[in-house]
């Protein structure tokens, strides 16, 4: 009898109330893959999309060709940004809980995706983040203040009370908007690309996406328009394994990597360790240098895990182990790089106690900060006028009408 065609359902490898189980992940030893030349044709360099480049091994030892040349200084700057973002994350995550914000999304475990690939990259390359690479506007030096007001929608909101919490943006950074919409990063990111080439400038643009994103229409408009223009662009995909509540078999990450996704246009594809800081810098420099010189895209799976909810509205424990984040093989990016450091005599447990507790303290006071320009509960607020500025270059008339009409209104109410 010839078989019948059965619809496939793609499954978690665990439940809550499981034991978590993350057989699933094909992972590669420390400093086993090659790194080849920037200018290796994407059909010589297949292998890279499917194994995992990664430098630290379990021990926290350095190895292999795509060890980075950081010095020990840069090494500690990367540990202290990652702390920095960690202590903000949970600084405004409680502050949430008490009901001072409405939203936050924390971007614990994935600290080393944003330090590691925004050390990579220069200032005037473009970026284009997604909802947890909040470590991009730190080291971009946005002000923790200016975070937290967007967050409050307060009178020092960067986007004037326009977008909801963790929706930044840094111009003189050279940061795009965050979207809530997701995956439209990516193709602003190939045109800015497009038009930094066309310019005949040396500046790349890189964006991220989430797994699950990988399934919009707009992953597969940049990949190809990316791939014909050969634009000078870095496309990330952070393989947390879920989209929410969806694990990221529900996205295609059953069949193949994220990072094969490019493969058939010509894209040479990464997989990187996305938990190992050395890991993801070594693999951005090379895309880098690889755009820079004409090379065009490269597509860069970064394999992780998101250790808390999706965001302040989500329950992961509904949907999946609640240790599962402890069991996760490729660990925690902070302890890894911490470790790296004391094995290296260059840091301590010590130093490392009293680093998280100076950053608190500087999360805290910058909070004290941020509540002087209001918060939802206490002045001051926001001018409702604002809403008419920013829209039009020139403000149309029948716009001036209302803003006045709201300006006499407001008139009589006072």
């Amino acid at each position: 009898m010839t078989p019948k065609s059965r619809l496939h359902i793609p499954h978690p490898s665990a439940r809550p109330g499981e034991a978590p189980d993350f057989s699933y992940l094909a992972l590669s030893e420390a400093g086993v893959i090659a790194r080849p030349d920037h200018d290796t044709p994407a059909s010589k360099i297949e292998n890279l999309a499917h194994e995992l480049v990664r430098v630290l091994d379990d021990n926290g030892i350095a190895q292999g060709e795509w060890v980075p040349d950081l010095k020990p200084d840069q090494l500690l700057e990367a540990l202290r940004l990652m702390l920095l973002t960690r202590q903000y994350d949970d600084r405004m995550h409680r502050m949430q809980r008490q009901g001072k914000i409405t939203f936050f999304m924390k971007s614990l475990g994935e600290e080393a995706i944003s330090i590691g690939q925004g050390m990579a990259l220069d200032p005037g390359d473009m970026l284009f983040p997604a909802y947890r690479n909040q470590g991009l506007f730190i080291l971009r030096n946005t002000s923790l203040v200016d975070l937290m007001c967007q967050c409050l929608s307060n009178t020092r909101d960067m986007c004037k009370g326009r977008q909801m919490p963790v929706m930044y943006h840094n111009v003189k950074g050279n940061l795009f908007s965050v979207s809530g919409n997701l995956a439209t990063q990516y193709p602003h990111a190939v045109g800015w690309a497009m038009a930094s080439a066309i310019k005949g400038e040396d500046h790349i643009s890189a964006a991220w996406v989430g797994d699950g994103s990988t399934a919009e229409a707009d992953f597969h408009y940049a990949l190809t328009f990316a791939a014909v223009y050969q634009a000078p662009v870095i496309l990330n995909v952070v393989n947390n394994q879920w989209a929410i509540s969806t694990f990221q078999g529900f996205a295609g990450g059953e069949r193949r990597p994220f990072a094969a996704r490019g493969l058939g246009l010509g894209i040479p594809g990464i997989r990187v360790d996305g938990n190992d800081l050395l890991a993801v810098y070594a693999v951005t420099q090379w895309a880098a240098q690889r755009a820079r010189q004409g090379g065009g895209p490269t597509l860069i799976e970064h394999v992780t895990y998101r250790g808390g909810a999706h965001s302040t509205s989500d329950d992961p424990s509904r949907y999946r182990p609640n240790n599962e984040w402890d069991a996760f093989p490729l660990g925690d990016p902070v302890e890894r790089l911490k470790q790296h450091l004391v094995n290296a005599g260059h840091w301590s447990d010590e130093q490392h106690a009293g680093l998280e507790e100076e950053l608190k303290q500087t999360v805290i006071a910058a909070w004290k900060e941020a509540i002087k320009f209001g918060t939802m509960t206490e002045g001051p607020r926001l001018d409702v006028r604002e809403m008419f500025d920013d829209v039009y270059e020139e403000v149309p008339l029948r716009l001036k009408r209302q803003r006045q009409q709201l300006i006499d209104l407001k008139g009589k109410q006072s």
